[in-house]
């Protein structure tokens, strides 16, 4: 989508590359005909995948029964300086749709490989300040993989019953990729 007619692009200015994000600025005439600098980051696609796995599949100490769980990742995000709770996510790499980046990022963040995956929804992030995309994508019938973290990846793999993860999400510390994610699943009716 192109901006409407009565804003005008007079100017726009990369400050900064970091190799993670760009950094900038457009300078915009708006409709009352002042000029005024627009502050951005650009940053690649990301996904983050909702991961349902059989309570069955499971063999570790967090599960409790045949009851379904999602699998969440516990990571320090040095940005904040805390640690969080969060749904597996990642960059989509060039070329990858969401369902291949998801399929991809939760085998190598939590070891297991889903045999089904369905985007629920792709969506802009912070538009007020970010250039940057986000889809949300469900995943089931999760098998063991391989697990292969990023060299700046420190997680631990956690599961959440299916019935407490919109809850346990919403303690603080919370985020936004993991509660919009699990509020998209739960009105799409997949949890």
């Amino acid at each position: 989508m192109t901006a409407p007619d009565e804003w005008d692009l007079l100017e726009e200015r990369t400050e900064y590359e970091t190799g993670w994000y760009d950094g900038g600025y457009d300078l915009l005439e708006q409709p009352d005909g002042s000029q005024k600098r627009y502050y951005w980051a650009d940053l690649p696609p990301a996904v983050v995948v909702v991961a349902r796995i059989n309570g069955g599949v499971l063999a570790d100490a967090n599960s409790s029964g045949d009851e379904d769980h999602l699998l969440f990742v516990e990571q320090y995000r040095p940005a904040i300086r805390e640690t969080h709770l969060e749904l597996p996510a990642g960059i989509v790499e060039d070329g990858e749709s969401y369902t291949r980046a998801a399929t991809r990022e939760l085998e190598e963040e939590t070891g297991f490989r889903p045999s089904s995956t369905a985007l629920l929804q792709e969506y802009a992030v912070a538009t007020g300040v970010l250039r940057h995309d986000r889809g949300v994508v469900y995943a089931e019938g999760l098998e063991p993989g391989e697990r292969e973290l990023d060299n700046n990846e420190f997680l631990e793999v956690r599961t959440v019953p299916v019935g407490e993860a919109l809850e346990r999400a919403r303690e603080q510390p919370a985020n936004d990729s993991t509660l919009s994610a699990l509020l998209l699943a739960k009105e799409d009716g997949v949890l």
